[in-house]
């Protein structure tokens, strides 16, 4: 969660969120029309686009030298496109190809997958395992994990009852959170042995899209956004433990109450009534647009991020310790000139006393720099099955370059 990528009808646009104040312009291509899939590799050069003026294309970019590394075509419309320090994953509607981002060999194809009309899948970032998830079916929630180094399937995961809308891994690939297209209950589950740990509920009023999963780099936090205008931060935290040492109090005593009668009610009632709510909220002033949040740390301080789909980057502070209404703290434009627009919604919402949140929402730090580690060379491509239905465009890759990807410190 260090930069942001967005593609628009003219190209695509990077940014670095190294800073809450200034949005840094990274790059800008208008190279190729209609860009609706932009993925950059962490914080290296390395950047792959697809357009609406050819679907079935993934072109693959040196950004900063200006040079096309590879392209390769696929036989129906690219859905979505993941990538971590091992592997390259394109999904299509019903098949899935594993590149080897190396030199973008294809090692792996998975074909006649469940139809999955969005590109639904998750990859882990962490390419020490390279965990693949996707649906295993069009109309359940079935997890498919798969093992993106050893190419082999792992286990299934009985999620859901209802088809699946979003999933994501933590950033050490061992927690893995899916949502079902109801919106209303999120699962959190340990990998690789599928074993649930948590079950958020966001709501039973309404069904709801969820648009957006998103972990916290320390696995804290989880955060859900949907086409509503609220967004929830879950907190990953086995509640029990506590409560043996909370004072006696009438409240207390009621949810013992309940707790003991959810040994007397059918599952799914007691499931429900165990719950945990959100530790945290944010109520966007629009509703019904895509958007994508993210949990981050920028001038050392956890902030909420969304984005929407008219081209705005909203900056939220997070309180760690308490939670609560999210404070607005900036509102970015990312589309025209590039000029930032002050902060009208501060305007809408109620006077915030000191706390916490309105305390840390103007401190000057100076951004640290990126602590993500860079490029592994540890580990190239593995035995797999490799079909020779692509060729390179401008013949193999070279990745190793010691000053754009530094080797990762063990």
């Amino acid at each position: 969660c260090s930069s942001l990528a967005i593609g628009t009808t003219t190209g695509y646009k990077l940014f670095s969120l190294s800073s809450v104040e200034q949005l840094d312009q990274v790059h800008e291509s208008n190279e190729i029309p209609d860009v609706y899939i932009v993925e950059r590799l962490f914080s290296s050069s390395l950047v792959v686009v697809v357009s609406h003026a050819k679907p079935q294309q993934m072109n693959v970019y040196h950004f900063k030298k200006g040079t096309e590394i590879c392209n390769y075509s696929y036989s129906s419309k690219i859905l979505s496109i993941r990538l971590n320090r091992q592997r390259l994953v394109v999904c299509l509607e019903e098949s899935i190809y594993i590149h080897n981002i190396k030199d973008m060999k294809l090692l792996k194809t998975i074909l006649d997958t469940p139809p999955n009309t969005t590109g639904l899948c998750a990859l882990s970032i962490n390419h020490a395992n390279s965990y693949l998830a996707y649906p295993g079916s069009a109309t359940s929630g079935e997890i498919v994990l798969y093992d993106g180094n050893t190419l082999k399937t792992a286990c299934t995961i009985p999620a859901h009852d209802g088809p699946l809308a979003a999933l994501t891994f933590n950033s050490t690939g061992s927690k893995l959170a899916s949502a079902s297209e109801k919106g209303t209950v999120i699962r959190v589950f340990s990998i690789p042995g599928g074993q649930k740990l948590y079950e958020f509920r966001r709501g039973m009023k309404r069904y709801v899209n969820i648009s957006s999963l998103v972990f916290s780099m320390d696995s804290q936090f989880l955060c859900a956004s949907s086409n509503t205008e609220t967004v929830h931060v879950f907190k990953l935290e086995h509640l029990t433990d506590s409560r043996p040492e909370e004072p006696p109090t009438w409240s207390g005593y009621m949810g013992k109450m309940f707790q003991a009668a959810t040994n007397y009610l059918p599952a799914q009632v007691s499931g429900m009534m165990s719950q945990d709510r959100a530790f945290a909220t944010v109520r966007l002033n629009i509703s019904g647009q895509r958007n994508i949040c993210a949990l981050s740390t920028i001038q050392k301080l956890p902030r909420l991020l969304v984005t929407t789909s008219d081209g705005h980057l909203y900056i939220y502070n997070l309180d760690p310790q308490d939670g609560g209404e999210c404070v607005l703290i900036k509102n970015h434009s990312l589309l025209g000139s590039g000029k930032m627009e002050e902060n009208k919604e501060n305007d809408l919402q109620p006077p915030v006393p000191q706390s916490y949140a309105a305390t840390v929402a103007r401190q000057s730090t100076v951004p640290s720099s990126s602590t993500m580690p860079g490029y592994s060379e540890d580990g190239g491509a593995l035995r797999g099955e490799v079909i020779p239905e692509h060729e390179f465009a401008t013949g193999p890759v070279c990745l190793d370059d010691e000053n754009e990807f530094p080797p990762v410190s063990i």
